[in-house]
């Protein structure tokens, strides 16, 4: 279904550019949403994620994306190499104008927990500290980053965005490419809270 070129995701895709045909549309590639077990990846029968067949996998989901007009591809998945797999597997098929923001420096983070507890999507097993990062290595955000760029990547995303302000600043000093930040559940979520107990201005909070 990933891939599915009448799945649901390209038809979305399909009707906001027939409505808006000057609309830039970001997409997700990851398997998550499609799985039982909650994982970004295929898992093998003992449980370890497997990485290269997940990649194959978000290559042709990525060229369906793009095929139903997406304009730029943003795996989320944290595999390896994916990035380069998927710029490859674009152009085979001539999609050379699609662009890639890849999520570079995309942390294990508790701060997820909003958005999987309301979709019930937590990973069924084990967790996913084997590809996502570790918070407490800031120095694998510089690997990542060099990675991505030397395979293709357009746009280098940090999440989640407020608590790793020194890894945006890191990447900006250390990459031309432009940056990305992804507010996730948890910034969200501490931001109404605050704004419920009167603890801080919650339409100046958002805007700053």
């Amino acid at each position: 279904e990933a891939y599915n070129d009448n799945g649901l995701v390209p038809r979305t895709i399909r009707l906001l550019k027939d409505k808006y045909p000057d609309l830039v549309i970001y997409t997700d590639v990851a398997l998550d949403p499609y799985s039982s077990d909650g994982h970004d990846g295929i898992v093998r029968e003992d449980g370890v994620i497997m990485n290269d067949e997940t990649v194959h996998q978000l290559c042709k989901q990525a060229v369906s994306q793009a095929r139903a007009g997406a304009d730029v591809v943003s795996p989320s998945d944290m595999m390896d190499g994916r990035v380069g797999a998927i710029r490859r597997a674009l152009d085979a098929e001539g999609f050379y104008h699609v662009s890639i923001m890849s999520y570079t420096a995309k942390y294990a983070s508790s701060f997820y927990g909003p958005f999987r507890e309301a979709l019930d999507s937590n990973p069924r097993f084990g967790d996913k500290k084997t590809y996502q990062m570790n918070p407490a290595n800031y120095r694998e955000a510089l690997i990542e980053t060099r990675e991505d760029e030397s395979e293709g990547a357009d746009i280098l995303l940090v999440k989640p965005g407020l608590p790793y302000l020194d890894i945006i600043r890191l990447l900006r000093d250390n990459s031309p490419l432009p940056i990305a930040a992804y507010q996730v559940s948890g910034e969200y979520s501490m931001i109404k809270a605050g704004g419920v107990l009167k603890m801080i201005d919650e339409e100046k909070v958002m805007m700053e």
